[in-house]
């Protein structure tokens, strides 16, 4: 039986593998913490390292004051995961977390590394946003109903009082980080880069999945899972298949809708 996510620092979720062949560092969408990667050390091949990253604010971290900025987020997750980033690693984020994994590679291209590739999920690139309502903005029960819409969440959390209460600051201090980010033009990646979602997902489309091939100028691809925002939670296998063929260059063992591009 693999080893389960452990906690080494503040930030970091990491189960052990003795014979890892690449680290795989996963990013939670807005609210959500590294738990939400539990179940991922099971569903991959031995030589595949899972870390998920914590942030302040989240989980086990919940007292602790969220990032200011995407700016600030990105720093402190530079800084905490250098001892990790030795040997071959690629990055994982869903939503908010590929906007994350996505900016932390482009900052950390200046510091003279760069993951192997980048797993984008859940999230249209720069520029290709779906137009939507602010919804850090929205008072708390039209806050709350619009999170239920995108099904990503219990509907027993949403019945709950106490426990929202405790979740909605969080919950509103992560779309407010990225709903207030501004994305700053720069070269594009030179590494592969796979965009990942769901065939009926509103937040990101295929169209806006496959617009994230202008952010490099190595390999791309696109892989689209039944469902929406949140497809990998009824196809957690089927992506850790996808991933983890991906990373140690074995034959896919999904083919999804969206085709692959060079």
């Amino acid at each position: 039986m693999p080893d389960r996510l452990i906690a080494e620092t503040p930030f970091v979720r990491r189960a052990r593998r003795s014979n890892r062949r690449v680290r795989l560092f996963c990013f939670p969408h807005a609210g959500a913490g590294a738990s939400a990667f539990a179940a991922w050390p099971d569903l991959f091949p031995a030589e595949v390292e899972i870390v998920a990253v914590q942030l302040p604010g989240r989980e086990d971290r919940v007292g602790e004051p969220h990032p200011a900025s995407v700016d600030v987020a990105v720093r402190m997750v530079a800084v905490a995961l250098r001892p990790y980033l030795q040997g071959p690693y690629a990055f994982f984020g869903h939503s908010g977390g590929a906007l994350l994994a996505f900016e932390l590679a482009r900052a950390l291209r200046k510091r003279g590394t760069q993951p192997g590739h980048l797993f984008l999920s859940g999230q249209s690139a720069p520029g290709h946003d779906v137009a939507a309502p602010q919804l850090h903005r929205l008072p708390d029960d039209d806050f709350s109903a619009a999170l239920r819409s995108l099904d990503g969440t219990s509907d027993g959390v949403f019945t709950d009082p106490e426990l929202m209460k405790l979740l909605l600051p969080t919950l509103r201090a992560d779309f407010t980080l990225w709903e207030n980010h501004r994305h700053r033009p720069d070269q594009p990646l030179s590494i592969p880069v796979t965009a990942l979602g769901g065939d009926t997902d509103p937040r990101a489309p295929v169209s806006g999945l496959r617009a994230w091939e202008e952010q490099t100028t190595g390999a791309f691809s696109v892989e689209v899972f039944p469902g929406g925002h949140f497809y990998l939670n009824d196809s957690e296998a089927e992506l850790a298949a996808v991933l983890g063929s991906t990373l140690l260059g074995r034959e896919p063992a999904y083919s999804g809708h969206g085709g692959r591009n060079r």
